[in-house]
């Protein structure tokens, strides 16, 4: 198991906290520092759909300009948006063999899911 995500983030915490008290160990990859593919950033829109990928209620979105937040229409252009903003993409993204199964944290789902 991966989580993705960045450390200060208080929705990650929830979730790392979560799993820990349910006996998991998730290894944790900081896509701020080890960055993130454009494969894997298709691979999480195929999964939960580009518009749930991209935070737009989070700072970094707020922080683009009108112009750039027009620009983004579909997936393609989400990911382009995404490699450039990480701190954009709607987080923790929980991985399970390789495979992208949970965004963002809520219990019940990670309950259903993960157990």
């Amino acid at each position: 198991m991966t989580v993705y995500g960045i450390p200060n983030c208080n929705t990650v915490k929830k979730a790392m906290d979560w799993l820990a008290e349910n006996g998991f160990k998730p290894e944790f990859h900081d896509f701020k520092k080890k960055g993130i593919t454009a494969e894997q950033l298709n691979e999480w829109c195929d999964t939960f759909g580009w518009e749930n990928v991209l935070n737009k209620k989070g700072t970094t979105w707020r922080k683009l300009s009108l112009e750039q937040q027009q620009e983004v229409i579909d997936q393609h252009s989400a990911i382009k948006v995404l490699l450039m903003n990480t701190s954009a993409i709607k987080r923790p993204v929980v991985e399970v063999d390789g495979k992208a199964v949970l965004i963002s944290f809520n219990e019940e789902a990670y309950e259903r899911l993960l157990k």
